[in-house]
């Protein structure tokens, strides 16, 4: 197995739109962040999928025997809405609901959803109400190098004064100030701005807004993009290796983090810049006003009208796994069965290894299969091609058991240390367990009853329809007609 010290990984640099060397700014050393959930609301399962890809290139940084500090924060207030409005605060008083209340309650709920796709924890996970103190003292720094003003008790950061000073607002999502100021919306707290790209630091609280704390510019509350950069830096130093988080956060959150601490500490914060791209449903990118959305615990729980059964989240795991992290991933019903099946058939030889025999001479080049694993991880995490290679050596495995390949000792240990390492410690993937795996068949083999009864119907061989039905109701299985379709209960 490898170490960082015999490794070369490629990342692809958003900052710079292509595939650079890994190179930390500490050696054998890692400081990574990635900008964690608002907790609002129950986690989106798009969010779910870019914090796994995350926990992939964590546990790959460990692999290789880097000492890493993993970084994700939780946004528990500032986080504004077009109308200048706290998320947080908002959606306490549609639950009527304290505001550490909501935290609460979906802080634990988010957890609770990683822990069941099976994700390491950062090594550090801070809050932007826990570094109020720290947003401020950014503040008045910029506000003394005057690029950041305060009219009536808001503080907004001066992207013209910025860029006239050598900065470039836009840089890593290449837009153009022009077009920005062309694109650029009439909302609230616009007219306080010298110009319309300026962005709050922070805002003055309106009488009824619950989350304020005390300033030098009066109660208030942070913006969104301020927590990152105070959480990051306080961690991680003025300039660390990586920052992380979903494509959408490009522009604006991203794009002012870079303003806002090169504006501070006179220099690039962050070396390399990852996006994880989104996740589609069905074709149709995923929104909660057209109803074209699902949440992880109704995939997980089947509870939707969308697929046709549930689904283990280490399934969902190896489908999102599947995806290059930067490609845009579509959730449909065939897709995911397709990698339900895939996963049972790889795993089911995964679990013969540990019998299978040794023999005198090998026919299978082990140290080339676990070369190519490298090579796949190190060309910017490439999971695909890693799980292809899988497939491959599920082959050889099953070949081995029939005596058509061979592996000596030493080559069928090697195979079985690298198979955990890539397997369970890199993909964080599973064996499930029989229970599951019997489940499962049982839905495959009513899906065929079920479709065998409807066409009965439909042919209006009612004999046949009632049969099926009987049957199954004297083995205490009942099923159930509605408008989604037949459903089955056991009793």
């Amino acid at each position: 197995m490898r170490t960082y010290q015999n490794n070369t990984l490629k990342l692809f640099n958003s900052l710079h739109g292509k595939k650079e060397d890994f190179v930390p700014l500490h050696k054998g050393f890692v400081g990574m962040y990635v900008c964690g959930p608002t907790v609002y609301n129950k986690v989106h399962l798009g969010n779910c999928r870019t914090f796994l890809s995350f926990d992939v290139i964590n546990r790959y940084f460990r692999h290789l025997k880097y000492k890493v500090r993993y970084v994700r924060n939780i946004t528990d207030a500032g986080h504004l809405l077009d109308n200048d409005e706290d998320k947080i605060s908002r959606q306490s008083v549609l639950e009527k609901l304290e505001p550490m209340e909501v935290v609460q309650k979906y802080t634990l709920d988010f957890h609770k959803v990683l822990e069941l796709f099976n994700l390491i924890p950062p090594d550090i996970e801070p809050t932007a109400t826990g570094h109020i103190v720290e947003q401020i003292e950014l503040i008045k720094e910029l506000v003394h190098k005057e690029l950041a003003y305060e009219v009536n008790g808001s503080v907004y950061f001066d992207v013209n004064k910025y860029n006239s000073e050598g900065g470039n607002y836009g840089e890593l999502s290449g837009r153009k100030i022009e077009d920005m100021i062309a694109n650029t919306r009439d909302l609230d707290g616009q007219g306080e701005k010298k110009n319309p790209q300026d962005f709050a630091l922070w805002k003055k609280a309106s009488p009824e807004h619950i989350m304020r704390w005390p300033s030098p510019w009066g109660n208030g509350f942070p913006g969104w993009h301020l927590e990152c950069t105070a959480m990051s830096t306080k961690y991680l130093g003025k300039q660390f290796d990586i920052h992380g988080g979903g494509m959408d956060l490009k522009f604006p959150h991203h794009e002012c983090e870079i303003a806002q601490a090169r504006g501070t500490y006179g220099e690039d914060p962050v070396k390399y810049w990852m996006h994880a791209n989104m996740l589609t449903l069905n074709g149709q990118k995923m929104s909660k006003s057209t109803g074209n959305t699902i949440l992880p615990e109704e995939l997980l729980t089947g509870n939707n009208s969308f697929f046709e059964k549930a689904f283990h989240p280490i399934v969902v795991r190896f489908f999102f796994l599947q995806a290059h992290y930067r490609s845009i991933l579509d959730l449909s019903d065939e897709a995911i069965i397709a990698a339900e099946k895939g996963f049972f058939r790889l795993t089911s030889a995964i679990e013969k290894l540990p019998s299978v025999q040794a023999s005198e001479t090998s026919s299978f080049d082990v140290q080339e299969w676990i070369n190519q694993c490298y090579d796949a991880l190190n060309d910017d995490f490439n999971t695909p091609v890693l799980i292809a290679l899988f497939f491959d050596v599920a082959k050889l495995i099953n070949n081995l058991e029939l005596k058509n390949e061979t592996l000596t000792h030493a080559d069928l240990e090697e195979l079985k240390t690298a198979v955990h390492a890539f397997f369970y410690d890199i993909l964080g993937l599973e064996l499930l367990s029989d229970t599951f795996r019997d489940s499962n068949k049982l839905d495959n083999a009513m899906k065929v009853l079920i479709d065998l009864r409807n066409k009965a119907r439909l042919e209006k061989d009612w004999a046949l329809s009632d049969e099926i039905r009987d049957r199954l109701s004297e083995s205490g299985i009942i099923l159930k007609d509605g408008k989604e379709g037949t459903t089955y209960d056991i009793e």
